[in-house]
């Protein structure tokens, strides 16, 4: 089985910062793209930032500049990195990965989620 799981949500001040990190574990031979979403009370889950294995990034025009998507492919650990952070990003953040893994000598990819992690930013 395969298991990501998010930390370094929290309470923060506009302007401040948080790094989120989501750890991947279990039978994994290696993991494609890793994305971060968010999903604000009443709204649509939205895409964040995502990665690509060789370190592609893309972002939602509502955080470029101000968050910075990178990954230990050594460690199967994305993160995070949000600067600037404005109410409006108050949200629960969600990694995904497109996890490979070895089952019966086949390689086999399937997309995993977290459990999501709170951010709060106060005004």
């Amino acid at each position: 089985q395969v298991q990501l799981v998010e930390s370094g949500g929290g309470l923060v001040q506009a302007g401040g910062s948080l790094r989120l990190s989501c750890a991947a574990s279990g039978n994994i031979v290696s993991i494609n793209a890793m994305g971060w979403y968010r999903q604000a009370p009443g709204k649509q889950r939205e895409l964040v930032a995502a990665i690509s294995s060789g370190g592609t990034t893309n972002y939602a025009d509502s955080v470029k500049g101000r968050f910075t998507i990178s990954r230990d492919n050594a460690r199967n650990i994305g993160y995070l990195q949000m600067n600037g952070l404005k109410p409006d990003d108050t949200a629960v953040y969600s990694c995904n990965g497109d996890v490979t893994q070895s089952v019966g000598g086949l390689h086999i990819t399937n997309r995993y989620w977290g459990q999501g992690t709170q951010v709060t930013v106060s005004s």
